[in-house]
């Protein structure tokens, strides 16, 4: 493997994301607050042997991580059979799954089975009320027998841990933060909480819904007495903390405190469109140079000068903002569906 490419500013391209499907079988308010989506043709979407393909070349290129989204990925039918065919790259150092927890309970041995590392789910509250409100579907106890099932797996077979990630919305869910903390710990997993982004579909975002990651920590310090800093973990979105009693947590604070100079991710969408951030507005197309026949080497020169002209750092840009709103109107997403978070993955 060559070393790793390096941006205009440095940034070296070390992580993927793939997106396995634009589909999501929760409606999460900060993601998918409309009533209809524009979903990418079937046709369109990549096949489990060129998603490996591509991430051959992009290993050449310097990416030793990868992280399966969606949309939900689960709904992605036999995602294991992807699993098992990304896990066959030896040069891969973490394989990753960002899951709702809707269908974990099922496919969470198979995705062990077939090689993957580690699980990151999303929990917003344990209030079912709240959950019913939020999703807008009943699946709370789904999403909790799930996560069950994954830290049981994890422990069983030592990976290296289990994450849940915590989007807080103020007015909404910011008094559960010590819940979530307690319920975190009784499951033997590392809680990160998430400020509200103003990103893809989150059409209904505005400033006052932030709950920023200073104000988070006051709260938490508040009750729970002095948190520690923990020292960087790499390009890793969560700064992490440690509490009185030990515990450790972490918080993404892309909205008021962006992580943009040590970013070193690209995000491929279901369909072969690369982007290099979540604000970006266009991305490099690979699936119709892939399927009209290019070499390896012929995708990595598309991707290769694209990542050393890159200079993005869309959240930097957006916090400068006077007069910060949502990225899009619901109108430019329904005219351009690669806007939404839950086409290119989160």
């Amino acid at each position: 493997m060559m070393p790793a490419l390096s941006d205009t500013y440095g940034r070296p391209l070390r992580n993927l994301r793939i997106s396995v499907t634009d589909r999501c079988n929760l409606r999460c308010s900060y993601c998918m607050p409309e009533q209809d989506y524009v979903w990418l043709p079937h046709d369109q979407a990549l096949r489990f042997e060129e998603i490996r393909a591509l991430l051959d070349v992009f290993v050449t290129l310097g990416v030793d991580k990868v992280r399966l989204t969606g949309g939900e990925p689960l709904v992605r039918r036999d995602l294991p059979v992807l699993v098992g065919l990304i896990a066959g790259q030896p040069a891969l150092r973490d394989i990753a799954l960002t899951t709702n927890g809707v269908l974990l309970e099922r496919f969470v041995e198979p995705l062990f089975d077939a090689g993957l590392h580690r699980i990151t789910v999303s929990l917003d509250t344990l209030r079912r009320d709240r959950f019913r409100e939020l999703a807008r579907r009943d699946e709370l106890d789904t999403v909790l027998a799930g996560i069950a099932a994954a830290a049981r797996a994890g422990a069983a077979r030592s990976r290296r841990g289990l994450k849940l990630d915590s989007v807080v919305l103020r007015g909404v869910n910011d008094d559960e933060m010590f819940d979530l903390l307690a319920y975190a710990r009784g499951v033997g997993a590392e809680l990160r909480f998430i400020e509200y982004m103003d990103v893809g579909g989150a059409t209904q975002w505005s400033p006052e819904r932030v709950v920023p990651r200073a104000e988070m920590l006051e709260r938490l310090a508040a009750r729970l007495g002095p948190i520690e800093a923990l020292p960087a973990e790499g390009s890793a979105p969560a700064a992490r903390f440690r509490l009185p009693d030990g515990q450790v947590f972490g918080i993404v604070s892309s909205t008021t405190e962006p992580f943009c100079a040590r970013c070193d991710r690209a995000r491929l969408t279901a369909d072969g469109r690369l982007f290099f951030c979540l604000y970006g507005r266009t991305g490099l197309d690979l699936r119709g140079p892939l399927r009209a026949g290019a070499s390896p080497e012929e995708i990595a020169a598309l991707i290769a000068p694209a990542w050393a002209a890159r200079r993005d750092r869309g959240a930097e840009e957006r916090l400068r903002l006077v007069d910060r709103a949502p990225l899009a109107p619901a109108a430019e997403l329904r005219r351009d569906p690669h806007l939404e978070m839950h086409t290119r993955g989160g």
